[in-house]
């Protein structure tokens, strides 16, 4: 199983990105899904995640900006980004989550704000 993001790119402040991630070779359903991000000389940050049941989280730093969703039929999450700031820019990272546990990761997508 591969999880391939895509969407990332350079943005002016205020702007938004819409970010994906899909899940290929993969016929189990999913549990959580999420993004995290991290900037470079900082801590990894959770952004936001979603359930199989479609409740969401997300960190303080996002919330009424980012939206998260998901179709379960195509095994993809996505991250609506929207009034971006500069400090918004990191890699971001996919995961998703089985329901016996096993993470996924995807590669990376980088967001870049600038102000």
């Amino acid at each position: 199983v591969q999880l391939q993001a895509s969407g990332g790119g350079l943005v002016q402040a205020g702007g938004s990105l819409r970010l994906s991630c899909a899940a290929s070779g993969s016929t189990f359903s999913m549990n959580v899904m999420g993004w995290y991000r991290q900037a470079p000389g900082k801590q990894r940050e959770l952004v936001a995640t979603i359930t199989s049941d479609g409740t969401t989280n997300y960190a303080d730093s996002v919330k009424g900006r980012f939206i998260i969703s998901r179709d379960n039929a195509k095994n993809t999450v996505y991250l609506q980004m929207n009034s971006l700031k500069s400090a918004d820019t990191a890699a971001y990272f996919c995961y998703m989550t089985r329901f016996d546990a096993y993470v996924y990761w995807g590669q990376g997508t980088q967001v870049t704000v600038s102000s």
